[in-house]
């Protein structure tokens, strides 16, 4: 019987293990989510899936983005798309407190994709999410940078902030990403 007991750890420990080798190198993680107690696993939460994430600011004058980014999170959700928002005040835009980062998104602009707790998106402090699409992409130049990643965690296509979430340029990289194989 203690045998077994021993067993069911092992078996956890080789689990885990099996899924951080199938965890791309920019799902590594957590992040604190917006006004919430619990983190995000990066890789267990969007592992597998394909991805638009973009580094925002609630006083950013590309700020109006947000209605776009949930009308194109809401159209294509169905088919597995998981837009992710991380805030920043790398560029000096963004509100001094979570609470007032949340109503923004969640009450001005109805947001419901996954937000994140104000980040470093830039430079050497940048999280690491932020350090890997630099690495395979550029770092953002300002806020509202989009990165299209397919379902291996590979970024397929970057965006300025001045591409709309409706743009046929960045909703052709969404359906390829959509269309990528896990």
């Amino acid at each position: 019987m203690h045998k077994r007991w021993l067993a069911v750890p092992a078996l956890m420990v080789i689990g885990s293990l099996a899924m951080a080798a199938n965890c791309p190198p920019l799902l590594e993680g957590q992040l604190p989510k917006l006004r919430a107690k619990e983190s995000i696993d990066l890789c267990q939460r969007f592992a597998g899936k394909p991805l638009l994430i973009v580094n925002t600011a609630s006083f950013c004058g590309f700020a109006p983005q947000f209605k776009g980014l949930e009308a194109l999170s809401q159209r294509y959700k169905e088919q597995g798309l998981e837009v992710i928002g991380v805030p920043s005040d790398d560029f000096k835009q963004e509100a001094k407190t979570g609470e007032e980062t949340a109503k923004v998104c969640y009450v001005n602009y109805g947001v419901t994709f996954t937000m994140t707790e104000p980040q470093k998106v830039k430079g050497p402090d940048a999280v690491h999410l932020f350090k890997v699409l630099a690495q395979e992409t550029s770092a953002p130049k300002w806020n509202f940078y989009k990165y299209v990643v397919d379902r291996q965690g590979k970024v397929i296509a970057n965006f300025s902030s001045l591409t709309k979430p409706d743009s046929p340029e960045l909703i052709k990289a969404v359906e390829e990403a959509i269309a990528s194989k896990p």
